[in-house]
């Protein structure tokens, strides 16, 4: 059983960059989904597939022409034994605006600066750079 299904999903992707997969499989629910379309979105993974047959989603992860991963780090900030709220002032900007900061809010998640433009605070669930 996993406890932190979001800290799965990061841990997944680290861990196949860190061995240059071309992809990884991850099981599916509706949070992940969503989080990895913000990555899409941004610019950090390649494709994201969802296979519901198989109750799983495949991430094609993106590299640089000389085989280094996009994503240089990823980092779970909220955790079910603690929670982190920020209001939309208070949302962080990731060195200087090269990463992205991962927000469930109530119109869905978001990265962070979408959410400061819409003015929507909600739990900090992870930075991406």
């Amino acid at each position: 059983m996993i406890f932190d299904p979001i800290a799965d999903l990061l841990t997944r992707v680290r861990n196949a960059q860190k061995q240059r997969h071309r992809y990884v499989d991850v099981p599916l629910s509706k949070e992940k989904v969503s989080i990895a379309k913000v990555l899409l979105a941004q610019g950090f993974v390649g494709e994201v597939f969802i296979n519901e047959k198989k109750r799983a989603f495949r991430i094609y992860l993106k590299y640089s022409s000389n085989r280094t991963p996009v994503v240089h780090g990823l980092k779970r900030v909220s955790k079910p034994g603690l929670r982190r709220y920020v209001g939309y002032k208070d949302i962080p900007k990731i060195l200087g605006g090269m990463g992205i900061a991962v927000l469930s809010t109530s119109s869905g998640i978001l990265d962070g600066n979408t959410a400061r433009e819409e003015k929507l605070g909600g739990e900090m669930l992870c930075y991406v750079w």
